[in-house]
């Protein structure tokens, strides 16, 4: 038995190890292939059509959020716990489910569809947007079905059926998109966007089918194996779907509320509907991507590292967590202080290289020093939902929309995008710091300012100084844009990483959990 039990838990975690690299891999690609395909739209639609495009997507997340809010956690918790109680197919089980999230897909679908027209005029402001919403309507029976079948997949710890599924999408998606755009665009900013949101739909639909496939060829390892209906099952899943989409349901509310509001302020300091639009598609749909891509680097520490912080606070070993989160936030802000330094560093360069846009240059450079707080919010909030504080993320986040939204009304009038973008400074101070302030009251652990504040800033600035007064003057000129940004970015992460590592802000432990991740 001893060694039964020593076979089964290196199963379980090479299993882990598996599908962490699989979410990972995935997650990187979909978020380059994403912002590419994002920055081909921009280039097709233009300014005012991304601002469009992000205008209708506000409404439609909140659809999507009601649609299939903790419709995947809640499949996965009964369809695991289907499983642990003994040798049954779930296939009865499943289908109800599927059944559920069905009904909810449908009914949000249909709110949609008949709300698209006073929507787009009374609420966002443009009745541009009602034919792409309502095009929009018949992904979401779509999604919500999906994200059941993912649940399923979660609970029989199979992500590659998901992931295929992901990738499979997003190539649908780019296929559809690029087959009907220049057949739109002569119609007008409209149909350009109907053209972008048919390949959504598309291939959400064709994401759902694939699922399907991959579910009932799942089930035959159930073959002849008893089915047996959970008779509580109704009001179990009610109990794990209506708290969680209820929860979110008031975030994505705020949250388009405030992308509601701003385009129609923007437009009072403007005096122009559509320089405004122009301004919102430019910082919402192609200055921010761009500054949250390299996040994709920091989820794969998080996929690796948020379970381990888990599983250290279910045992009670306080040692173990206070030194996994010390780890997590020091390495946060190793990787988000350089991309920060980069993009404030590189911001002309790559607005004009990406979308040949001073505007989304000066965006990126402004928001730059921001990536170190945005990156930590990101990461705290995952570990706080993994030590079951999420009460409090969710006060905060609630406080946060409410200060969003008021220094909307009163900045945004008076100052247009700066405004905005202070606001933005202002939130994302608040949320970090409340965030960081009540892990670190949860966990007692002191703030360690010279490896998480301190040794990274003055790596930073170490390697600013070597790229633009060493490399510049001595190959800068010989090097056209596209290259000297490329080599630039290299001399100075090169020099900030030695510096980290000469004066001990990168530690042994660092490096081997990133032999780890590397393995």
């Amino acid at each position: 038995m001893p060694g039964y039990c020593g076979e089964g838990a290196v199963l379980k975690k090479g299993l882990f190890l598996k599908n962490a690299v699989i979410l990972t891999a995935t997650g990187l690609l979909l978020r380059a292939v994403g912002m590419l395909f994002r920055i081909y739209i921009a280039g097709r639609i233009g300014d005012e059509g991304m601002g469009l495009y992000q205008l209708i997507f506000t409404l439609y997340n909140l659809m999507v959020t009601l649609a299939s809010a903790g419709t995947s956690v809640a499949v996965t918790r009964m369809t695991a716990d289907w499983l642990a109680r003994g040798d049954k197919s779930p296939r009865a089980l499943c289908a109800r489910l599927l059944w559920y999230a069905l009904a909810t897909g449908c009914g949000a679908g249909v709110l949609q569809f008949l709300l698209a027209g006073p929507a787009s005029r009374l609420w966002l402001g443009d009745a541009r947007a009602a034919l792409s919403l309502r095009l929009l309507a018949p992904s979401l029976p779509a999604i919500a079905v999906g994200a059941a079948l993912r649940g399923y997949f979660m609970a029989r710890r199979n992500v590659s059926s998901p992931s295929r599924s992901q990738l499979f999408e997003q190539a649908v998606r780019i296929a559809v998109v690029a087959l009907l755009i220049d057949r739109a665009l002569p119609m007008g900013v409209a149909y350009g966007c109907a053209a972008v949101v048919i390949g959504n739909t598309v291939s959400e639909l064709f994401s759902c089918l694939y699922l399907l496939i991959s579910w009932r060829r799942d089930l035959r390892q159930f073959a002849g194996k008893p089915e047996r209906e959970n008779d509580r099952l109704p009001s179990g899943y009610a109990g794990i779907v209506a708290p969680i989409t209820a929860t979110r349901g008031i975030g994505s509310l705020l949250v388009t509320v405030e992308n509601v509001l701003v385009p129609g302020r923007l437009a009072v300091f403007c005096g122009s509907q559509s320089t405004a639009l122009a301004q919102f598609g430019q910082l919402k749909g192609m200055a921010m991507p761009v500054l949250f891509f390299p996040f994709s680097f920091l989820a794969t520490l998080s996929t690796l590292l948020l379970p381990e912080i888990a599983e250290a606070h279910s045992a009670g070993r306080q040692e173990r967590l206070r030194a996994l989160v010390a780890r997590t936030i020091r390495i946060t802000a190793v990787l988000s202080v350089l991309v920060g330094g980069l993009f404030a560093t590189f911001s002309a360069e790559l607005g004009q290289l990406l979308y040949q846009s001073q505007e989304i240059g000066f965006y990126i450079g402004v928001l730059g020093p921001l990536m170190p707080f945005l990156y930590l919010e990101s990461m705290v909030d995952g570990i706080l939902k993994g030590v079951g504080q999420q009460l409090a993320t969710f006060r905060y986040s609630l406080c946060d929309s409410g200060l969003r939204i008021l220094l909307v009304l009163l900045l945004v009038p008076r100052f247009g995008m700066k405004g905005f973008l202070f606001m933005m400074l202002c939130s994302n101070l608040f949320t970090s710091l409340l965030n960081l302030h009540r892990l670190l009251w949860f966990t007692e652990m002191p703030v360690a300012w010279g490896g998480w504040v301190f040794k990274p800033l003055a790596a930073a600035l170490a390697g600013w100084v070597a790229c633009r007064f060493v490399f510049y003057p001595l190959a800068g000129a010989a090097l056209g844009t596209a290259a000297r940004t490329v080599c630039g970015a290299l001399v100075m992460a090169g020099v900030y990483l030695v510096f980290l590592w000469l004066c001990g802000g990168i530690s042994r432990e660092d490096l081997a959990a990133f032999k780890r991740t590397k393995a």
